[in-house]
């Protein structure tokens, strides 16, 4: 089925377009809806047991409303409510005493032990345009995760790859150096998006997706080159955890019984880890 714009939308859920795709019967199903298989994922019609079975209606995506993705209008929340926090308590154009305390600087952090600050500078941000794009970005992607993992699974990983991303940063880049906002969290979902559609990519839909999200993240990967004082390393830093959660997360079914309290200690120890290096290394 397509929209008006040739875009695939689910079959069970007409006002969602989608770029997935059953791997058996080839019909467009949202994330939600996706069901892994052994090999690709399924639609739930092609997914359920032969013999005796029922199918149980989904909800219209609008009655779900904000309670489908609670973490990621949540963290949005948050984030607003930071800058403006930062606005009101500005000294001058180019001060704030929140970012005094709470954005990273790797001199602040080996100096004084202040290691909060790898954790509270994903919350921060230079200008309302970086903010912008920042939740932009996680409005469209936070979601789809959400939706999928469970809201406490995706919580963990948007914090574990946040981190993860300061410390990757603190690493290998410039001490001196003030960095603040959620990027690396952003590429963190990069990672978990391009790592499962990388599994999908033997469909149409599921190569369409994964080449449009490999030039997306091309693109964003060489925006240091060409635009000044973004940190890549807490990109990359983000990138590279998000594909080592995922990848962990998927060694265990969705439905299994644990696999919720799984995935959330999966992403608590790479960031626990990340974390770490910034504190004894």
């Amino acid at each position: 089925m397509d929209t008006e714009g040739n875009t695939p939308v689910c079959y069970r859920h007409p006002d969602r377009e989608t770029r997935l795709a059953c791997s058996e019967c080839g019909r467009p199903i949202c994330a939600e809806c996706s069901l892994d298989a052994a090999v690709g994922q399924k639609c739930p019609e092609c997914a359920r047991p032969e013999g005796r079975s029922r199918v149980i209606p989904v909800r219209p995506h609008t009655q779900l409303g904000r309670r489908a993705a609670p973490i990621t209008y949540s963290l949005i929340a948050v984030n607003v409510a930071a800058f403006l926090l930062e606005l009101a308590l500005r000294e001058s154009p180019t001060r704030s005493v929140i970012l005094d305390n709470f954005a990273q600087q790797g001199l602040q952090i080996d100096a004084f032990g202040e290691w909060w600050r790898i954790f509270t500078a994903m919350f921060l941000h230079s200008g309302v345009l970086h903010l912008l794009v920042n939740m932009y970005a996680l409005w469209i992607l936070g979601p789809i995760i959400e939706r999928r993992f469970g809201a406490l699974s995706f919580g963990t990983l948007y914090l574990a790859t946040g981190v993860a991303g300061g410390a990757f940063f603190h690493a290998i880049g410039p001490a001196t150096t003030w960095v603040v906002g959620a990027s690396g969290a952003i590429f963190g979902l990069f990672g978990v998006l391009l790592a499962a559609t990388f599994r999908q990519r033997h469909t149409q839909m599921g190569a369409a997706l994964f080449n449009r999200l490999l030039i997306l993240l091309v693109i964003n990967l060489s925006l240091p080159f060409l635009v000044p004082n973004i940190a890549w390393q807490a990109h990359l830093g983000g990138l590279i955890s998000g594909i080592v959660i995922v990848t962990l997360w998927d060694r265990v079914p969705l439905q299994r019984p644990g696999a919720t309290a799984y995935r959330a200690a999966v992403a608590l120890t790479i960031g626990g880890a990340a974390l770490a290096t910034v504190l004894f290394l």
